[in-house]
């Protein structure tokens, strides 16, 4: 089974290096790791360049993270597909032998697991943890989401719920779940074990501006798939991560 990870990288110098370390160090082989690059002025695609595992390479200007990621799922040809983020990395070198072992069970079309937010400049030091939790129907309408960073699917869903929406920015990953999970009913199978650490900052978290901005675009995530929240709903979904301050 190839499993296939993307990483969209934009002057990521300063992390690159502990991102691609994770995964050539990782005890599964059948791995196919796309590097999508928006045309990084630094030393970003020079560090790429001297990890050999890297099979494939997309280096042009994009219109943003989520476009970057359409165009390595558009490239990958593996049967699961992951996300990792270049400021990310996997929590320990059995992470994607523990993805094809749980993508060997019937039925199995898509999971995710927990994750740990990290210091940026002490990946050891955990800030909080994301215990995402099982799914059922009626956890998004209660603030529900599983860490994207966690989340794989099977390549055949994504070719019948499609990929990201880039006109959603930071509710584009939020929206894609919400889609696969809740709109197309796809099984999601809960690992119960952290396998991503990520270092903490983001562009829906780094303002109070920002978080109504987010607000707003997860409504329009609802309105898109034809699905109505309930009024507390996108109230619930950030006040849940506050709780995440006391799971280290």
């Amino acid at each position: 089974m190839k499993i296939s990870i993307i990483t969209t990288t934009f002057n990521s110098a300063a992390t690159i290096r502990d991102t691609l370390e994770c995964i050539s160090s990782q005890d599964y082989d059948d791995v196919e790791h796309i590097i999508v690059d928006g045309g990084s002025t630094d030393d970003t695609l020079d560090i790429v360049r001297g990890f050999p595992h890297v099979q494939k390479i997309i280096s042009e200007k994009d219109e943003g993270i989520y476009d970057a990621m359409n165009k390595g799922i558009t490239a990958s040809t593996g049967d699961v597909i992951g996300i990792l983020n270049s400021d990310d990395i996997y929590a320990d070198r059995q992470v994607l032998a523990l993805i094809a072992a749980t993508f060997s069970q019937p039925g199995i079309m898509a999971c995710y697991a927990d994750l740990q937010f990290v210091q940026r400049d002490d990946i050891r030091k955990v800030v909080r943890t994301w215990k995402a939790g099982s799914y059922t129907k009626r956890s998004f309408y209660y603030g529900w989401m599983p860490p994207h960073p966690t989340f794989f699917v099977r390549r055949e869903v994504y070719d019948r719920t499609g990929v990201f929406n880039n006109n959603l920015q930071s509710a584009a990953d939020y929206e894609l779940i919400l889609r696969i999970l809740l709109k197309h009913a796809i099984p999601a199978y809960y690992i119960n074990k952290v396998i991503i650490k990520m270092r903490v900052g983001g562009m829906s978290t780094a303002s109070f501006r920002n978080r109504i901005k987010a607000n707003m675009q997860d409504r329009m995530a609802w309105k898109i798939n034809n699905l109505s929240p309930h009024p507390f709903t996108l109230y619930l979904k950030p006040m849940r991560k506050l709780g995440q301050f006391f799971k280290k």
